[in-house]
């Protein structure tokens, strides 16, 4: 007589060793090197128009890849931000973004094309992409809210001195207290430290220079 298989029983235990998924920071922080994250946001001028502005970061060193300004987004010029942000296919392997419906099909075809794999952040979730908003309140924080946009050009000029001020002068802990662009230590025997105004004097850098 055939015995009978007895089924095989597991305990609690032995569910919960199963080891658990990634969460979504270490999914950013194991990708860092690779990703870029892309948005949108709304800048109101004193003539009651609202310009939107398209934001390209790369996560690596919290570099501003690209930025433009437009009072009428389409899916075509957003198309067209990505092919000058990433030139000559020299694309990131993930780029992150939400699910505005700018992006449709023509989007996903440009992305697979260039051999982009999009990461898509959860429905109203901007948490899930938090080195560009962080960077978008920076942005507000630092700049526009001291500041009156009165069109497309001084808000493209505004954006474009603080991106300099950015990339090249201001400090970010998440970088060991150094720029995107990286600033080395100057010695005190190099000269004495003056200030440079930047961002129409909103902001500063301070440098030695040789008497």
């Amino acid at each position: 007589m055939q015995r009978e298989e007895q089924p095989v029983m597991t305990t609690g235990l032995e569910r919960i060793a199963k080891p658990p998924s990634q969460t979504w920071r270490t999914f950013l922080t194991n990708h860092l090197e690779q990703m870029a994250s892309i948005d949108f946001f709304a800048v109101p001028t004193a003539t009651f128009r609202v310009l939107f502005v398209f934001v390209v970061l790369s996560h690596a060193r919290r570099r501003v890849l690209h930025f433009q300004v437009t009072e009428h987004p389409s899916q075509d010029w957003t198309m067209q931000q990505i092919r000058e942000a990433f030139p000559w296919d020299q694309g990131c392997q993930y780029l992150l973004r939400d699910r505005d419906a700018i992006y449709g099909d023509d989007w996903v075809e440009m992305t697979k094309g260039l051999g982009i794999e999009e990461v898509i952040t959860a429905p109203r979730s901007p948490w899930q992409n938090p080195f560009l908003e962080r960077l978008i309140g920076s942005v507000r924080r630092e700049c526009l809210d001291h500041m009156i946009v009165w069109n497309e050009r001084s808000l493209r000029r505004t954006l474009r001195s603080y991106f300099a001020y950015y990339q090249d002068s201001r400090t970010h802990l998440a970088l060991a207290k150094d720029a995107p662009e990286s600033r080395a230590v100057e010695k005190p025997e190099r000269g004495r430290i003056v200030v440079i105004p930047q961002v129409g004097g909103l902001h500063h850098r301070y440098q030695r220079h040789a008497a």
